[in-house]
């Protein structure tokens, strides 16, 4: 079976808007939760999000392009424009029809979509879209924009699974190179909800932190007073590529995907299977298919959202899966910085965990202050400071609406 390492990254994210940016930003526990701009928040419960900072389109787009990409499109052509320059594939002998594009959203282009109707509703019935309304919104068009930008015609299509959606993404490109399918993958996924029907929409939920008094900290995994998840947007892109191709064309490997694993809860629309049956499982399937031992996981990017249930549940089906070994390896959220970026939420914690490889440092769960009973206290939790150490093997968990999940695991490349 072909081996599939990855070989670039790229990063928008709350905390920096590159991937040095983004690994400073986690490395030293730095928080992206601020007052929310994007809107005039004075009826809404949660007033602050984890926004992109300083970010402005026309440092990237020309103003009639920007016009017609929605905003969680032009965030995955910004993190795939800089994995792509890293990973060093195009020349004048790249192969184009041996490169796919396979990019991840939750929700799309649910901006674009709120505006138009928005417009129609105001006006006096007349239909008048634009027709960049359909192509704006859709939540495959940012992978047929990457594909088009650069020409790229292999496999090109998107995935949806909510918050396990660019981990899905991850998974499906893995599998096409394995297959054969293509050589390269431009893969991760983007989001961009920070708006009323996005915030309005998962505080009708009771999904979102409403803690306005200490937004700095509001997203606070596995603690005590935690009382929802925040609201994140970006984009992480990786560029997955056959071993024995990256090889030969001397690229640098940052790590090796080994195992894949997805399973589904069966449970309920939106709460996470109480024992972590769905969670315990993936997990399982992940480190089986990577011909790991259970022992060799040294650190576990959590999906860990900071939801009551949530938390739990993954902590429950962790200590099930490892039992002793689970108090021995790092576990965090990187939640607690970024906020929740929903369908990019695997990408960029993906990235988090291919640097946490490469560095062998393992950034921190932050606003951890007061423990939860229902929390093993014997986990490693990574409370509030990066730790150092070896990290030879790692899982990032996502879990999604509707009962999704997905896990990858990643390994120390070798020569």
């Amino acid at each position: 079976m072909r081996r599939v390492v990855v070989t670039g990254l790229g990063a928008l994210t709350p905390v920096g808007n590159n991937l040095h940016e983004y690994w400073e930003g986690l490395k030293n526990g730095v928080s992206g939760s601020e007052l929310i701009t994007r809107f005039n928040t004075e009826k809404f419960k949660t007033k602050f999000a984890c926004e992109i900072k300083g970010y402005d389109s026309g440092k990237y787009f020309e103003r009639k392009e920007a016009n017609k990409l929605d905003l969680f499109t032009q965030y995955a052509l910004i993190a795939s424009d800089e994995a792509i320059a890293d990973s060093g594939f195009l020349n004048e002998k790249t192969d184009k029809d041996r490169i796919g594009v396979i990019w991840a959203s939750g929700i799309g282009g649910i901006e674009t979509f709120y505006l138009a109707i928005k417009g129609y509703i105001e006006g006096d019935g007349t239909p008048r879209f634009s027709p960049f309304f359909i192509p704006k919104m859709i939540g495959d068009i940012a992978a047929g924009s990457i594909s088009i930008k650069y020409g790229f015609t292999g496999p090109n299509f998107a995935t949806v699974s909510a918050c396990a959606s660019s981990t899905n993404a991850i998974i499906d490109a893995v599998n096409y190179i394995r297959l054969g399918k293509a050589d390269i993958f431009v893969t991760g996924g983007s989001e961009a909800a920070i708006n009323e029907p996005g915030i309005g929409g998962f505080n009708s939920m009771q999904a979102l932190s409403t803690n306005n008094a200490e937004y700095k900290s509001a997203s606070r995994p596995f603690d005590l007073t935690r009382d929802g998840f925040v609201m994140g947007e970006g984009a992480g892109a990786l560029i997955l590529e056959d071993y024995e191709h990256a090889k030969a064309r001397g690229a640098k490997i940052y790590a090796e995907v080994t195992g894949t694993g997805m399973t589904a809860d069966a449970f309920h629309l939106t709460a996470p299977h109480p024992d972590g049956k769905g969670a315990s499982d993936v997990m399982k399937m992940a480190v089986k298919e990577a011909r790991l031992k259970l022992e060799d996981i040294d650190y576990i990017n959590v999906h860990g959202t900071a939801t009551p249930l949530g938390d739990i549940s993954e902590a429950k089906a962790i200590v099930n899966v490892f039992g002793e070994h689970a108090f021995k390896m790092n576990i965090s959220s990187t939640k607690s910085m970024t906020g929740h970026l929903l369908g990019a939420a695997g990408a960029i914690e993906a990235i988090a965990s291919i640097m946490a490889i490469v560095l062998d440092i393992v950034p921190p769960t932050i606003n951890l202050k007061v423990p939860d009973p229902a929390v093993d206290q014997n986990l490693n939790l990574t409370p509030n400071a990066a730790q150092k150490r070896k990290v030879n093997a790692a899982i990032s968990n996502t879990f999604g609406f509707g009962g999704h999940n997905a896990s990858i695991v990643l390994v120390k490349a070798e020569d």
